[in-house]
Parts: structure tokens; sequence; C-alpha cells
């Protein structure tokens, strides 16, 4: 991707999750969690930082931050999440970058959604024969 780096990522999500704080369903879930804001947007840069530019400077664990919140998250709000996402990117970046952008966080909120939701019903214990 071209015209995609960290300084044009920063911004991004910087103003996401500053529309994130003051949305009416996101914001009370998000505002809850996160009790330092400055160090979360640093450690959400560098996860787009490495998901996008593979800098490899991300050091969590997405799906185990999110299962803790388990039982306030649903999976309209990750739809609700993506609305968000898309209109932020297609508002600060070009297309083809926006569009990369919009196709990844759609991909990490089905892992995210599978994780938190998918559940496999548990097999039925094997029942030794009787001799």
């Amino acid at each position: 991707m071209k015209g995609l780096d960290e300084a044009a990522l920063k911004p991004v999500v910087d103003r996401f999750y500053e529309r994130v704080r003051e949305d009416a369903e996101l914001g009370p879930i998000f505002n809850s969690a996160i009790k330092d804001w400055p160090e979360h947007i640093e450690k959400l840069s560098t996860f787009w930082s490495s998901v996008m530019l593979g800098t490899g400077s991300y050091k969590g664990n997405p799906v185990a931050a999110h299962l803790k919140h388990r039982d306030r998250i649903t999976p309209q709000l990750f739809d609700h999440w993506l609305s968000l996402w898309n209109r932020t990117t297609a508002e600060l970046l070009p297309g083809e970058e926006a569009a990369a952008l919009q196709e990844k966080a759609k991909r990490i909120a089905e892992s995210l959604q599978l994780a938190l939701f998918f559940r496999l019903d548990p097999a039925p214990p094997v029942r030794a024969e009787a001799r």
C-alpha cells in the first residue's frame, strides 16, 4: 500500500476512538473498559501498524482483551463498530487505503465474533462397551 504508513494510520485511530468514546452505543462499553485512553490509543496504533504494515510492534492478545467484556458485547455492536470504522477511514484516507483498512477490520471483527460467540456443542461422552 503506497500511501499507508504509521503517519497516515495514527489520525485514523485517534479520530475513530474519539468517535467511539462519544458514541451512544459503544461509548459506555469502551469508556468503562478503558482506564487510560492515551495508552490504549497507543496500543491500538501499534496494532494497526502491525496488521497493515507488518511492523510487528503490537504485543497483545485481542481475543483475551475482548473475552473479558463478552457479557456486554453483541454481534450487532460489531456491525456498528465496523460502520463507524468504515466512515472514519473513508473520510481520512484515499480510496485504496481506506478499502484495505475496511477489509482488514471486517476480517478482524469476524474472527473476534467467532472467538466470542461461536460454541460447538460438547461431544457426547463415549460409552465403553459392556463386556
